[in-house]
């Protein structure tokens, strides 16, 4: 019965395929407000589960506009050839991050991000 509003990012962690897209499996996470964090609400969607996300290392890089599949998925391609076989991070998710409200035309920020190992 209590109202959060609408947080940023809006994270949605992708599982990818063996050709790089997603797999039919995501997460969708919205990170709780603060006033929040130390008692959250409980969902009553028995589907919502509420999780604590540990502090982490993240290669990262940023695209504007309406982000769609073939973006983060396009995005993602590139963070990884720019990491090279060099860098260590989880192969088996990435995390796909927006930034704005439907309704916002211009200046989008998404963001593709991969966790270091």
């Amino acid at each position: 019965g209590v109202g959060m509003g609408m947080t940023a990012p809006v994270s949605i962690t992708a599982f990818p395929a063996e050709d790089g897209s997603f797999q039919q499996k995501v997460k969708v996470s919205l990170r709780i407000p603060s006033q929040f964090q130390a008692n959250p609400p409980c969902p009553t969607d028995e589907s919502i589960k509420i999780e604590e996300r540990e502090g982490m290392t993240i290669y990262s890089t940023q695209f504007g506009g309406y982000a769609k599949e073939a973006d983060y998925v396009s995005y993602a391609a590139k963070l990884k050839a720019a990491l090279g076989n060099d860098a260590a991070y989880r192969k088996d998710f990435y995390l796909c991050n927006g930034y704005d409200p439907p309704m916002k035309p211009y200046g989008r920020r998404n963001e593709v991000w991969f966790v270091k190992e």
